[in-house]
């Protein structure tokens, strides 16, 4: 519980219209992307360092948990105030503070929309190359708590390989820089470390990212199939082939239907799958390539391999896939998305295993994922409404995840691990790991007020997460 002081000293701070703490407000800010929820004691939206810092303060002199949220898209509950607290809106914090065009970088606030960076930087042809598929919506400080990814990470990779430096809040209230503009500095890599902490270690607040310059060419290809498995042996064929496209996407038959219907984007509802693959670079090379591309997938059973006309049809295409997840709202009224990695080869034997998975629970499973680095996103359809249908569905994610785990894959490619997944990291490092993990939370976090019940295994008994159900709040003891 907030006490009163703390209250007092974070109104006077940041005025009337600095802060939120009626129910009927909070409500909007106790859930993410992912399935859980909790309510914070108070949402504050700071303008500055400055402002951040002494909200901090007053959280360590009350011993108050302090929780960073962006846009609230993530998608495993990493911006879920469990165990109540401060709750740090960044939102006001949204201006992009510099642009170098000549060394291609810029620096920006936590708060900055994703796509409004390319946009800013398209005109001087250029763009960032982390692209979420929440990017219209997504902040890069949420980015960069969780490691984001995106269709085009294959080539390009993902938030850590975009971000040069940092400026952060410690929970004491202490500021301190990391990496800067140039490249390779000496030292600890302590921009590497913070991003993708989610929040556990310090808060962000301020960005230094690389910008790229846009190809000369770029080819959009549809690969069109009968059998979710030949679609997945294509992407294994792609790789032996030696082509690394910028980005290779699979939708199965049950999200074209849903993708195709909210979208008309020009899918084939009559497929079991599809290959949506992207290529860029020199001219010549991209030919080349899109012509070994139309091979392998005609090889491995590819009914139809078509070619995107114009940019229009290429962006038709890619919204279609980018709005997939508000494609599958209009049918199920609840769904979970899971994030698992596994080898590209191995691709197909976990689809069909994600197939028996939602026989055995009686579940709608649909997949979209980023299939060229093998990172699933099978996403399971429920309704919360009815009695059993939320614990049958964590059931048959968690199944899923530890398939990926036993084919030599992960538990998250790109959502983090928050509160959804944090009790199987146990599952994926040794005792040795999670303690030397644990060792650098106690490093920047000696207090546990940092998004407390987050990434690190808690413990039953320690930090048991209950369904909102039993209350406003989770349960936290």
């Amino acid at each position: 519980m907030l006490p009163p002081k703390a209250k007092d000293k974070l109104a006077h701070l940041l005025g009337p219209r600095g802060y939120l703490d009626r129910p009927e407000d909070l409500s909007l800010y106790e859930y993410d992307g992912s399935v859980d929820k909790a309510r914070p004691d108070i949402v504050v939206f700071p303008r500055s360092t400055e402002d951040v810092v002494a909200i901090v303060k007053i959280s360590h002199e009350y011993g108050v948990p302090v929780v960073g949220r962006g846009a609230g898209t993530g998608l495993s509950g990493g911006a879920i105030a469990v165990a109540g607290g401060i709750m740090i809106g960044f939102a006001r914090m949204n201006r992009i503070l510099e642009i170098d065009l000549e060394n291609e970088r810029a620096v920006v606030q936590p708060g900055v929309v994703n796509l409004d960076i390319t946009q800013a930087v398209e005109p001087h042809g250029c763009f960032y190359a982390p692209d979420p598929s929440s990017q219209r919506a997504c902040t890069i400080g949420g980015n960069v708590a969780e490691n984001a990814g995106g269709p085009h990470t294959l080539a390009y990779g993902v938030t850590t390989n975009h971000v040069l430096g940092l400026e952060v809040v410690l929970p004491d209230g202490s500021v301190f820089t990391t990496g800067g503009k140039e490249s390779d500095l000496p030292g600890y890599d302590l921009t590497g470390l913070l991003t993708g902490s989610e929040g556990t270690m310090a808060l962000i607040t301020k960005v230094i990212v690389r910008l790229m310059r846009k190809p000369e060419l770029v080819k959009t290809v549809l690969a069109i199939y009968d059998s979710p498995e030949d679609a997945g042996r294509t992407v294994a064929e792609i790789t032996a082939r030696a082509i690394t496209p910028v980005a290779v996407e699979m939708l199965d038959g049950v999200m074209l239907q849903m993708v195709e219907q909210a979208t008309h984007a020009g899918y084939p509802m009559d497929a079991a799958a599809v290959l949506l693959i992207e290529l860029e670079g020199l001219r010549e090379m991209v030919e080349e390539q899109t012509e070994q591309i139309r091979q392998a997938a005609s090889s491995c059973g590819a009914r139809e391999v078509r070619l995107a006309k114009s940019s229009e049809e290429r962006e038709l295409l890619w919204k279609g896939r980018k709005n997939a997840f508000g494609a599958v709202g209009r049918v199920s009224p609840t769904y979970y998305v899971q994030d698992g990695v596994v080898p590209r080869t191995k691709i197909a034997p976990t689809l069909h295993f994600i197939g028996e998975v939602g026989k055995k629970y009686g579940l709608t499973i649909s997949n979209i994922f980023h299939a060229g680095d093998g990172n699933m996103h099978p996403i399971i359809l429920f309704d919360a409404r009815k009695p059993g249908d939320l614990e049958k569905t964590r059931a048959a994610g968690e199944e899923i995840l530890a398939y990926c785990i036993s084919v030599g894959g992960s538990i998250t490619g790109e959502h983090g691990v928050g509160m959804e997944k944090n009790e199987m990291m146990s599952h994926l490092f040794s005792t040795e790991s999670l303690d030397m993990m644990r060792s650098f939370k106690r490093l920047f976090d000696a207090g546990n007020r940092l998004n407390p019940g987050k990434m690190l295994p808690t413990g039953k008994g320690c930090l048991e997460i209950r369904q909102p159900a039993l209350g406003p709040r989770a349960q936290a003891y």
